[in-house]
């Protein structure tokens, strides 16, 4: 015991000293607490490269490429905002021999239920179609192939048409999914 006292002393400043080296340390202790209490090592840190980098819904094509991108990395934080707040969905029911509908809330709920439920989803679009433009509104019908993987067992291949309206409040701001057509097989 009487040992470790000696080192303690040692290492305090001498009466009237400057304290130099008790100091330092002191300083080094806080930025370290500061930087740790800011940057977690053990965390994974945001990453907005692959899915967000990967589109920009400013363009029609960047709109696709966003929509692929949320397929992709399963993410409906970059498919949510792709999606108006009056987004209609509309299929139709060959059963019934007529049209089905749904708004922005089952859209989500739904897209979500599939990105939590696949293990993979690869989402290609294949040539336009047909497509007319105005300054704030486009009409795009594009061909796709998604394939769905639920489990090595459970695969799904689905492929048409998406008949998707666009729209946006003016030329600078983001182009939203108003109205989606489904046209496919599935």
């Amino acid at each position: 015991m009487e040992h470790v006292q000696g080192e303690i002393q040692q290492l305090n400043p001498a009466p009237g000293g400057t304290g130099f080296i008790g100091t330092g340390i002191l300083l080094l202790f806080l930025g370290c607490s500061l930087w740790a209490g800011c940057v977690n090592p053990f965390a994974p840190g945001r990453d907005d490269g692959a899915a967000v980098s990967a589109c920009d819904p400013h363009t029609v094509d960047g709109i696709f490429q966003c929509f692929q991108a949320a397929y992709t990395f399963r993410d409906t934080t970059v498919y949510g905002p792709l999606v108006d707040a009056q987004f209609i969905f509309v299929y139709r029911d060959y059963d019934l021999g007529v049209d089905q509908t749904w708004g922005r809330d089952e859209e989500m709920r739904s897209t979500y239920g599939l990105f939590q439920n696949a293990q993979k989803l690869d989402l290609i679009w294949n040539n336009i179609i047909s497509t007319s433009a105005e300054s704030t509104t486009v009409n795009v019908v594009r061909g796709f192939n998604l394939t769905v993987v639920f489990n090595a067992s459970d695969v799904e291949l689905v492929s048409g048409y998406a008949n998707l309206t666009l729209q946006r409040a003016s030329a600078s701001d983001p182009w939203r999914i108003v109205r989606w057509r489904d046209e496919s097989n599935f």
